[in-house]
């Protein structure tokens, strides 16, 4: 991804890929010099985002591809420890999660996409290093 020039987010989605307390929508970013996922969802008609990852221990909260709600739709589970987290706002709700909550991600939604923003501890991935050449294939 390209480092977006001040005021210019980065795509996540169209905005119609997220459906009400549906499936989320994840995509790859840098979290303090680190490669993480994070996901997106439509709650209460807004567009809310978070990194993929328990406040409890750092492992991925879906507990099938892009399924972050319980059955019910309310609530955000760790599909590992099922700390729940409140998805309007990434709080500990209950569970081993503590008062940490979940590490939000700054997105917007405008003329039909899904925007993220990057921040000081949220970075985009650097741009692919391409493989070297063997030194015999060099002209």
């Amino acid at each position: 991804m390209a480092e977006p020039t001040p005021g210019e987010g980065l795509m996540v989605c169209d905005s119609a890929a997220l459906q009400e307390r549906g499936l989320g929508v994840q995509w790859d970013l840098r979290y303090c010099g680190q490669d993480e996922r994070a996901f997106a969802l439509r709650i209460d008609g807004k567009v809310v985002a978070y990194l993929n990852r328990c406040a409890h221990v750092p492992t991925e909260l879906d507990w099938q591809p892009n399924e972050f709600l319980d059955r019910e739709g309310r609530y955000i589970v760790c599909a590992v420890h099922g700390a729940v987290y409140s998805p309007t706002t990434g709080a500990c709700v209950m569970g081993r999660c503590g008062r940490a909550g979940l590490i939000p991600v700054t997105v917007t939604e405008a003329n039909g996409q899904v925007r993220w923003y990057p921040s000081q501890h949220v970075r985009p991935l650097p741009p692919p290093t391409p493989p070297e050449l063997p030194a015999d294939a060099l002209p």
